[in-house]
C-alpha cells in the first residue's frame, strides 16, 4: 500500500487528506476519505457559522479534520472554540497572517496546518508552531495565492523547513500524486479531483461542468467574491471554471460591484483547479482514491527499479 513516513505515523492507509473545501467538503465527503483510508476534511467555508459546522460534524463517521478560513473564524465567534471543541485530528486554517490560534490547538493537543504560498510564508509557518504545511500550488482550485506552480513551490518550501508538506495544486491523477511524493511531499492535499464525487456537496450541474471541463477551462478572478459581497482579500483570488460571467467582469470589478443586477442575478462559481481535465466520471471516493494510490505505487515501483 503506497504510504510515506508522514502517513504512517499519523495512522493513515494512504497519504491523501481533501482538501476542505468550503461548499464540497462535507461530512460524508470525509467520512469517505477516511474510510478509504486518507484524512478526511470538513471544510467550512465563506459562509461558514457555527451550526453549519455543527450539521456538517454530525455526518461524519470516523476519524476527520476540520478546515477554517481564517477572517470568516475571526468574524464568527466561537467558530474556533467549536472546532477545537470537536477535537479533530488535524486544524487547517488559512487565508490569513495571525497564526495566534496555533497556540491554541496546540494547548489542546491539536495538530495544525496552514496553507503556504512560498519560502517566506513556510518560514513563518514553522516558526509559528503549525505542525503541517501544505503547499498549495497556483494551478490549484478555489481561493489561493497566486504565486508557484505546486513543483516549484513544493521545492523551495521542502528546501526550508523539516516539517511534514503536503502537496495541493493539480493533484487528481496517478502520474501527479507520485509526481508530487517523489519530490519528498509527505501527502497529497486533493481538492478539485474529489469534488466531483457523490458524496461531495457538489450540486448535480456543479459535477456535470467538472466532468466535461478540460484542463485549460479554468480562470483566476475575483468576480465570483465581488459579487456574492463577500470580503475575500486581493491576494486571494479563486480558481473556478470559466464561463460568460467571468468573460464579462473580470478586470471590471468596480463596475461589478456597484451593478445591483449583476450580483444578485449571477451564476455561481465551480470551483476548479487545473488538475480538472483529468476527471471522466462521477467515480465513489474510494474508487478515485484506490486508482490514484495503486496507479501512483506501480509508477513510483517501476521508476524505483
Amino acid at each position: 500500500m503506497l504510504s510515506t513516513p508522514w502517513s504512517r505515523d499519523f495512522g493513515l492507509r494512504v497519504p491523501i487528506v481533501n482538501a476542505p473545501m468550503g461548499g464540497v467538503a462535507g461530512g460524508r465527503l470525509a467520512t469517505a476519505v477516511t474510510a478509504a483510508g486518507g484524512l478526511g476534511m470538513v471544510g467550512m467555508g465563506s459562509t461558514a457559522t457555527r451550526s453549519s459546522l455543527a450539521a456538517e460534524l454530525r455526518e461524519v463517521r470516523g476519524r476527520y479534520g476540520i478546515g477554517l478560513v481564517d477572517w470568516v473564524m475571526r468574524r464568527q465567534s466561537g467558530l474556533l472554540d467549536d472546532a477545537l471543541a470537536a477535537r479533530p485530528a488535524l486544524l487547517s486554517i488559512s487565508f490569513g497572517t495571525d497564526l495566534s490560534w496555533v497556540s491554541a490547538a496546540r494547548d489542546a493537543g491539536i495538530p495544525t496546518a496552514t496553507q503556504v504560498y512560498d519560502a517566506e510564508d513556510a518560514r513563518r509557518a514553522a516558526d509559528a508552531g503549525v505542525d503541517v504545511l501544505v503547499a498549495r500550488g497556483a494551478e490549484g482550485g478555489g481561493h489561493g495565492e497566486v504565486r508557484l506552480a505546486t513543483l516549484p513551490l513544493l521545492d523551495v518550501v521542502l528546501d526550508v523547513v523539516s516539517l511534514p508538506v503536503l502537496a495541493g495544486g493539480g493533484v487528481a491523477s496517478p502520474r501527479s500524486l507520485a509526481a508530487v511524493l517523489a519530490a519528498g511531499a509527505s501527502g497529497a492535499w486533493v481538492g478539485t479531483r474529489l469534488s466531483a464525487c457523490p458524496e461531495a456537496l457538489t450540486g448535480a450541474p456543479g459535477r456535470q461542468a467538472l466532468i466535461a471541463a478540460a484542463a485549460t477551462d479554468t480562470r483566476v478572478t475575483r468576480v465570483f467574491d465581488v459579487a456574492a459581497g463577500l470580503p475575500w482579500p486581493e491576494r486571494f483570488p479563486s480558481r473556478v471554471l470559466a464561463d460568460e460571467f467571468v468573460a464579462h467582469w473580470s478586470g471590471r470589478e468596480e463596475a461589478l460591484a456597484g451593478d445591483r443586477d449583476a450580483c444578485v442575478g449571477h451564476p455561481a462559481p465551480v470551483d476548479a483547479g487545473q488538475g480538472v481535465g483529468m476527471i471522466r466520471d462521477d467515480a465513489t471516493v474510494g474508487e478515485v482514491i484506490e486508482a490514484m494510490c495503486s496507479g501512483a505505487e506501480q509508477l513510483l515501483s517501476r521508476w524505483a527499479t
